[in-house]
């Protein structure tokens, strides 16, 4: 777990690592039911729900560095080891895409026998755990803004996507009967795409978050709400907010009045911070460059 850390980056934490503790049980499950149950797509299955593990293990590492407190090096903080740790694991979903691919185009070639019948059963359990472990660690990452807890549910959700293209392969391969067997191996081969696909969108907010692309629209209004609402406050301009990690980093324009004194200045630069940071607790730094109202009255 993560010590020191905003409450909801816990709460993400916590989450994560049950997920990891989760994905090694079922990656074990998986392996031997497909392995005894001739069953392709669980083994596909279970080498993805491995690179899930090692993904968790990347989250992890990644929150808890960007948990860390600014200092002389980083003066602008860790956060976006975050963002680099969501960035590995979208690869990550990309490469193990491949690899299925790869494979389940072999085993297509390859005359095998039918999936045994209980694989079924296991990919049921697995599908219900797999997406309930998603959402948990989906709902925790949405309270602390975690771009790479986000990633970590995607790929739960990316492990019950495969479960559930195992389930109708084994399905059509068991109905099916003679010349049906390679069905999961197809199905393995169709889940290896929806993956890809599920990487690339994950990738995509992380690699914005490094480019340090302006925050949300509806965190901007409510950042400048804050800080119009604040006595002395005249109006506000060129608002920047950019994210990092979990927390935001925000400059201002703040316009007051010209004849304000430089230590009323100083003292409502502060309330304007202390507001900002009320409204959006998740707000780490506040830049607030003061400047006289000109506007005729």
């Amino acid at each position: 777990m993560i010590s020191g850390a905003h409450p909801a980056a816990r709460a993400a934490s916590r989450a994560v690592f049950v997920g990891l503790v989760v994905n090694a049980l079922l990656a074990g499950a998986k392996l031997v039911a497909g392995v005894l149950g001739n069953s392709y797509a669980l083994v596909a299955d279970a080498a993805e729900s491995g690179f899930d593990i090692l993904g968790s293990l990347v989250v992890l590492g990644g929150m808890r560095i960007a948990a860390r407190s600014e200092d002389d090096a980083y003066p602008f903080g860790y956060g976006k080891a975050e963002a680099l740790a969501g960035a590995s694991v979208a690869l990550m979903l990309m490469g193990a895409s491949i690899g299925i691919a790869l494979e389940a185009i072999r085993e297509i070639r390859t005359p095998h026998h039918a999936p045994a019948p209980y694989t079924l059963v296991v990919l049921v359990a697995v599908i219900a755990i797999k997406w309930w472990m998603g959402r948990r660690v989906e709902l925790a990452a949405d309270g602390g803004t975690s771009t790479a807890a986000r990633a970590d549910a995607a790929h739960h959700f990316a492990d019950a996507i495969t479960s559930a293209a195992a389930f109708v392969g084994i399905s059509v391969a068991l109905i099916g009967g003679p010349g049906y067997e390679p069905a999961d191996d197809w199905a393995a081969l169709l889940a290896s795409a929806v993956i890809f696909a599920n990487g690339v969108r994950v990738l995509r907010p992380v690699l914005e978050d490094l480019m340090d692309r302006a925050a949300s629209a509806e965190v901007r209004a409510d950042i400048s709400r804050a800080a119009c609402a604040v006595p002395g406050v005249r109006s506000i301009h060129a608002l920047r907010v950019r994210r990092a990690g979990t927390g935001y980093y925000v400059d201002v324009h703040v316009q007051a009045d010209p004849a304000m004194t430089l230590d009323a200045a100083h003292q409502l630069s502060g309330a304007v911070k202390g507001a900002m940071r009320a409204a959006v607790p998740s707000v780490r730094g506040v830049l607030v460059h003061m400047e006289p109202d000109e506007t005729p009255p």
